[in-house]
């Protein structure tokens, strides 16, 4: 597994390949406006568990464990991101330390083979 960098999508995105990691499109951003090799919705949380969510820190713990188990019913949609070397995710919540792209990243590394 390489590296796994995550980068707003209203950001520049850094090397290697670039998959935005959101159930919708991002509010405010064209499509041509982005570079990426993909758009991975399946990969997000889902639309219930996103609501719930509702980028709530007091929620975090739960909110990764929830999306951890969708993940795990989900191998397709995120187990080929563990062969690409750098990956960057795009992601486009303000809150940078509590939002999927970072619990995504952090549970590709603990599948990393």
């Amino acid at each position: 597994m390489g590296a796994i960098t995550l980068v707003r999508v209203y950001e520049p995105p850094a090397s290697g390949r670039v998959y935005l990691v959101e159930r919708l499109w991002p509010r405010g951003v064209r499509r041509d406006a982005i570079r990426i090799d993909a758009w991975l919705k399946d990969a997000a949380p889902s639309t219930a568990l996103r609501r719930w969510f509702g980028h709530d820190p007091a929620k975090w713990a739960e909110f990764q464990e929830r999306y951890f188990d969708e993940l795990d019913a989900n191998p397709d949609v995120w187990r080929p991101l563990l062969t690409e070397e750098p990956v960057t995710l795009l992601y486009s919540s303000r809150d940078r330390e509590h939002n999927n792209a970072v619990a995504l990243r952090d549970y590709l590394i603990a599948h990393a083979p």
